[in-house]
């Protein structure tokens, strides 16, 4: 595995800006997501370091080698996509195999029996490796794709949404193989999403990226409870942090316009008058949606789910976020 440094890594598509300025540090060992919308630039940075893109600007390092101008081939990457990109003829045990009979890798038929073994047993599948691609599921398929990129023992793995288009139970099933893989193997694993669940389960740091720029990165805990815009914090948390009016509660002072308030962080029993407008039960909790001074905000009720629709409460903020006219996080307190 390997230490991967991106500096000032910049790609346009025409007038498009893809890819702005970015600096990153990948450690050797670490579990990185890139987090962002469709069009942030996320697939385009994993195609530059994959050198599948060109650099229009920047330089990349892999394992302390500037590779800039070396082939894919050459850079020692492997690459999961969205899709499988099986070979549809060949069985498990061929398409496992097909990237060790590469004339770069030399490696030798025992090698390659003795990898594909390994591999289908860490991905449980070695019982379908006389299956062909076209008899597997989807779940089945998507851990031949992985396990294709993880006989390569390469620098690092490139992960571009390989779990986007599996059903939700078998997302999150793949979701804990993958990290436990990645946990037992040591690996350098670079991953994109934009799925903050992925984001928060799996890795030991986020990036988050916006409109081509790399505008936060930290590991979990910190992009999620010190989020340096409105941005980066509503990129992460479910339900999604509610964004009010820094006047809208008594004694708000310093340089706060709006105040991010997670559900969580909204006590009861004091404070300013808000309604109940729907009740969600989810099993093992329960959401309150309310109404305070026509702004909406979801919150989490309090054990014993006292409150009903159309009922009264009055509500504070508990250490709540504070953001300029900007969207940047600023100082703030509520006295």
């Amino acid at each position: 595995m390997a230490e991967v440094i991106l500096e000032n890594l910049s790609k346009s598509f025409g007038h498009e800006q893809a890819v702005i300025d970015m600096n990153m540090t990948i450690d050797d060992g670490s579990f990185v997501v890139l987090l962002g919308p469709t069009g942030a630039g996320k697939t385009t940075t994993l195609r530059l370091i994959s050198g599948l893109e060109k650099l229009d600007a920047g330089s990349i390092s892999i394992d302390g080698r500037v590779v800039d101008n070396e082939t894919p081939a050459q850079r020692d990457v492997a690459m999961v996509f969205q899709q499988y990109s099986l070979y549809p003829h060949l069985s498990v045990r061929n398409n496992l195999a097909f990237p060790l009979r590469s004339p770069i890798l030399q490696t030798s038929k025992a090698d390659i029996e003795r990898k594909v073994s390994e591999v289908a047993e860490i991905l449980q599948i070695s019982d379908k490796l006389d299956n062909k691609a076209t008899e597997l599921s989807g779940g089945e398929m998507q851990r031949v794709s992985i396990g294709r990129a993880l006989v390569r023992d390469p620098a690092i793995y490139l992960m571009d949404e390989p779990l986007s288009s599996l059903d939700a139970r078998l997302r999150a099933d793949l979701r804990i193989e993958l990290k436990r893989i990645q946990s037992d193997l040591g690996s350098t694993l670079l991953y994109v999403t934009h799925d903050q669940i992925e984001a928060m389960t799996m890795a030991t740091h986020i990036g988050v990226l916006q409109e081509g720029r790399l505008v936060q990165f930290g590991t979990p805990r910190e992009i999620y409870e010190n989020p340096n815009s409105i941005y980066v914090a509503s990129r992460l948390g479910l339900p999604r942090i509610n964004v009010l009016p820094a006047d809208l509660f008594p004694g708000t002072a310093g340089l706060a316009h709006s105040i991010g308030l997670r559900p969580e962080h909204i006590a009861y029993g004091d404070g300013v008058e808000a309604s109940v407008r729907r009740v969600e039960h989810l099993g093992d909790q329960t959401r309150l949606h309310l109404d305070l001074a026509g702004h909406v905000i979801t919150a989490l009720s309090p054990a014993g789910d006292p409150y009903q629709a159309g009922s009264t409460i009055k509500i504070q903020p508990i250490n709540p976020l504070y953001f300029d006219d900007g969207g940047q996080q600023t100082v703030g307190r509520i006295s």
